[in-house]
């Protein structure tokens, strides 16, 4: 069974909104206001299509009860970006256009080929990490069994760390 939706905050919902339908393609779908629990606070919550099973949805708050707060869901817990974030499927002929839909809006992406799947990544406006994923091949029985004893062994192996491949947008000078 798949997921309805995540939902996530932000600080900025202009950057956000532009971000998830301009460099994701996604569809702003749906958009809730509500107050807060706190008296005079509210919020917006809104809903994008993913294209797949699933929506992405942001809360804009609007509640001085709530105070400051970091959006970025790993370090703003005080992990290494990569530790959370979200991963949205592809099909492994669509990784190049995405990649270069990212490159055409100026976001920076890095790929890594995991051997099960290969990945991209980007940072959203909220400094999370962001990936569309392909699987290059089916998982199977013995992927199951690796990660079942990966499970209960206390040390286990290492494994190889995949080599990164860094794409950096062109920067193009304006003069005012």
């Amino acid at each position: 069974m798949g997921y309805h939706h995540i939902a996530l905050a932000t600080r900025d919902l202009n950057a956000t909104h532009k971000f998830y339908t301009e460099a994701m393609g996604f569809e702003l779908v749906k958009g809730e206001v509500a107050q807060t629990e706190h008296e005079g606070g509210w919020a917006k919550h809104l809903f994008y299509d993913t294209g797949g099973d699933g929506l992405i949805a942001f809360w804009d708050l609007h509640d001085d009860q709530i105070g400051d707060f970091d959006p970025a869901i790993s370090t703003g817990a005080g992990l290494p970006m990569w530790v959370n974030h979200v991963a949205f499927h592809a099909e492994p002929d669509a990784l190049t256009n995405l990649r270069q839909r990212w490159l055409d809006q100026g976001i920076d992406c890095m790929e890594i080929d995991h051997g099960f799947c290969v990945s991209i990544y980007a940072v959203d406006p909220n400094g999370i990490l962001v990936e569309w994923c392909a699987d290059s091949r089916p998982l199977n029985q013995t992927d199951r069994d690796e990660a079942l004893a990966m499970l209960v062994d206390p040390h286990p192996p290492l494994g190889t760390v995949p080599v990164p491949v860094f794409h950096q947008a062109a920067v193009t000078a304006t003069v005012s």
